[in-house]
């Protein structure tokens, strides 16, 4: 039977698992102010009784944030193929966002993650088109939120009209965070949906920094609809997994690189 100190530093642990949706080790040892290997042996108990899944630097709870009541517009589930490699991209790419920033974020689980991982309190417009990205920015005040609107796909969450892509045009953006499902030295930056990738050349087109949001297994790959060239962005955030050829080939291109 747990002591009751260690009780309560469980109970906290949850609680901070269930509000965030994930936390590292060291962000946890910090908060509860004890060592790192005492949060690790709390969450190789948890993880035992099946409330948690272990990461490689952390933890996410089993079920979604207790304070979620979107949850059902929600793409950013921890069992997914990936969602490791999906939380450490997005939290990377929310290190990136800063004070004043207008930020484009397209549509994905690993751009929630993104979002979920901003500041509460950090004053910055978002400009989305996608439900999940719009409703979990929205949580916060100091998040001003744009929905470019249109017909709601059930499966991407994404808002598809051309009154959308129009509102996209017209607005600037300092930074764009754009996912794909393909990304190829050749044959460019691509995505499964055609009207979906309108949105991301309408995103492309009025940003002044583009960032891709891309796992390592999405390098190489090709799907059905160009949106853009690699070599249009300015940043790519990936895992570790990418290769050495890819490697190479960002670098040449003068793309910032960010490994996570």
């Amino acid at each position: 039977m747990p002591s009751r100190k260690r009780q309560e530093r469980i109970a906290r642990i949850l609680e901070t698992l269930g509000k965030s949706g994930s936390a590292s080790i060291k962000d946890l040892a910090a908060s509860l102010d004890v060592s790192e290997m005492t949060i690790r042996r709390d969450l190789e108990l948890l993880s035992t009784e099946g409330k948690i899944r272990l990461l490689h630097s952390g933890a996410m709870p089993v079920k979604p944030p207790a304070d979620d009541h979107h949850r059902g517009y929600s793409l950013s589930d921890a069992r997914s193929p990936g969602a490791e490699e999906k939380m450490r991209i997005g939290r990377k790419a929310a290190s990136l966002v800063e004070a004043g920033d207008v930020i484009i974020i397209d549509a994905g689980a690993t751009t929630e993650w993104l979002t979920r991982s901003l500041p509460p309190d950090l004053p910055v417009t978002i400009l989305c088109f996608a439900l999940n990205i719009a409703l979990e920015a929205g949580r916060h005040p100091a998040h001003r939120v744009v929905l470019a609107g249109g017909a709601l796909s059930g499966e991407t969450l994404v808002c598809e009209s051309p009154e959308g892509v129009g509102l996209i045009r017209r607005y600037r953006a300092n930074k764009a965070f754009l996912s794909a499902g393909g990304a190829s030295d050749t044959l460019g930056v691509t995505t499964i949906d055609a009207a979906e990738a309108e949105l991301k050349k309408a995103a492309v087109a009025s940003s002044q920094t583009r960032i891709l949001l891309a796992d390592s297994r999405k390098f190489g790959r090709v799907t059905p609809s160009w949106f853009a060239d690699l070599g249009d962005f300015d940043a790519i955030v990936t895992d570790p997994g990418i290769s050495l050829e890819y490697v190479d080939i960002v670098r040449r291109l003068g793309i910032a690189l960010h490994v996570v």
